[in-house]
């Protein structure tokens, strides 16, 4: 298994062994029953480090047991066979949540290698998307066409139960063949609250009234949808003109998704949720005539969310000018340096909700493949493992933002929005123990070479990034610590959620 170099040992342990439950048992040398529950069990104290939430920050110890957090004070004594951690000079922060991954079908990653990118970048809730017709790219190979969205999420959770190590969250995947009527059902029988929609998809504009109706029964359900801000019939008008010009390579990929077809998307987008009252979500902005039209929609009282991904906060359309332009390719696109500004000033002004990674994982040879065009390619960048040390080290350390706004963005906005909160996304008393000890003075260059995810690179690799966890705990056992995933696949848990609330 791939380890990342070894940090300098900062974290101290009282009468508590190093190896990890999935380690021991797979040793032989400890059988599993009830003395396996009581290490998982165990008490652990983080005493001395600065806690960080959405809401503030201040200097405490943290008491853990069972997998919950119990209690939250100074100068609190470690019980008999208590883990105690020194984490002086540390911060102790909420897991990150991040509400859009794919993960399976022709990527690189399912489950367990997500889970492992994820939690090495402080990541502790990860999520995907459940789909019962074959109308997505992440269709799963040999799976029936018409099946119900249960039976949909159902599919997902035996992947889950078998493969995730970090906890998991899934949005139904709602295409022109998707009845209203399941809408009223999901939430009950399936624990999952959420759904998204693609404008995008040369279909949408044919079942706009189909997609409306759905939209409609989603928000009178406490049913948050998600939405792909891309008008179709623009994108393809580019596409046109460009491949009639003969300019089809990934060099004119930009030009091919204007940033007119977002604004124009995300116009309609709004007015759905308008007509229906029902929130929306819009996944991936990457300009600043989107974030202009969900900032006037929210200010005009209407529950309008926003994400952006990091590729816009961390890159611009020049990219495409180089010979690596396919490493790059996303939708909606690489943008300009003023659509980047504007993101940096959401996330610190609370325009932009939450940064999530959009994480799909392909290898470097697949996306550098050269016969890719403006129409046919592979988008997205696989970004779990570092997406939380790229944001405190660009935001935090080059002051664009606050320690508590990484966590909101990162963590607790996401855990609000998706029906999670306050079990995920704080550091507070009966809140899962999902902890990130984060070291905001360790400074590391990114390699290829030290990535968990299936795709074997990162896209940032170089770049010298100040920030980075020294140790997760996923609900209270420690998952990742000194460079090490500790804990074995099917530990993870696909989570039960209540409705959306507003940040």
């Amino acid at each position: 298994m791939t380890r990342l170099p070894s940090l300098p040992n900062r974290i101290g342990t009282v009468a508590s062994p190093r190896m990890a439950l999935p380690t021991l048992l797979a040793a032989g040398l400890l059988a599993a029953g009830p003395l396996a529950f009581d290490l998982v069990a165990q008490e652990i104290l983080i005493r001395r480090g600065t806690v960080v939430t959405a809401e503030g920050r201040f200097d405490a110890d943290v008491r853990v047991r069972g997998g919950t957090i119990v209690e939250i004070g100074t100068g609190l004594a470690a019980g008999a066979g208590a883990r105690a951690i020194d984490a002086t000079g540390l911060l102790v922060m909420p897991g990150g949540v991040d509400p859009h991954v794919h993960l399976g079908g022709s990527t690189r990653d399912d489950y367990r290698t997500g889970s492992q990118a994820a939690l090495a970048g402080g990541i502790t809730t990860i999520s995907n998307f459940a789909w019962n017709t074959n109308s997505s790219g992440y269709w799963r190979p040999g799976a029936a066409e018409g099946r119900t969205l249960a039976q949909a999420i159902e599919r997902e959770a035996a992947l889950i139960r078998e493969q995730a190590i970090a906890d998991v969250i899934l949005h139904a995947g709602i295409t022109p063949e998707t009845q209203a009527g399941q809408m009223a059902t999901l939430p009950a029988e399936t624990g999952q609250t959420s759904t998204k929609i693609f404008m995008v998809w040369t279909v949408f504009d044919a079942a706009v009234p189909d997609y409306m109706a759905t939209l409609d029964a989603a928000g009178r359900n406490g049913i948050l949808t998600m939405v792909h801000c891309e008008d179709w019939p623009i994108l393809a008008h580019a596409v046109g003109e460009l491949t009639a010009a003969g300019r089809t390579s990934l060099e004119y990929f930009p030009d091919s998704r204007p940033v007119l077809a977002e604004v124009v998307a995300t116009h309609r987008a709004v007015a759905m949720a308008e007509a229906t009252g029902a929130p929306i979500y819009a996944v991936h902005v990457s300009s600043e005539g989107a974030l202009r039209v969900l900032r006037d929609a929210r200010n005009r009282g209407l529950s309008v969310f926003v994400e952006t991904r990091p590729i816009y906060l961390h890159f611009t359309r020049e990219r495409f000018e180089g010979p690596d332009r396919g490493l790059y390719v996303g939708q909606p696109p690489l943008r300009e340096q003023h659509d980047q500004d504007a993101l940096w000033a959401g996330i610190a002004s609370g325009s932009v909700d939450v940064l999530a990674t959009d994480h799909v994982a392909y290898r470097r040879d697949e996306k550098m493949d050269p016969s890719q065009t403006i129409s046919r390619h592979r988008a997205g960048l696989n970004n779990l493992q570092v997406v939380r040390p790229m944001l405190y080290s660009e935001g935090v350390v080059q002051g664009r933002i606050s320690e508590e706004r990484f966590v909101a963005v990162t963590s607790t906005n996401a855990a609000k929005l998706f029906g999670l909160y306050p079990r995920k996304g704080t550091i507070a008393v009966g809140s899962d123990a999902d902890i990130v000890l984060w070291d905001p003075d360790e400074t590391r260059t990114i390699r290829d070479e030290d990535m968990f995810s299936g795709a074997g690179f990162s896209v940032y690799s170089g770049w010298e990034v100040t920030g980075w966890p020294v140790m997760t705990l996923r609900r209270g056992e420690v998952v990742y610590e000194d460079g090490e995933i500790l804990a074995g696949a099917g530990s993870g848990r696909l989570l039960r959620r209540g409705r959306w609330q507003a940040p």
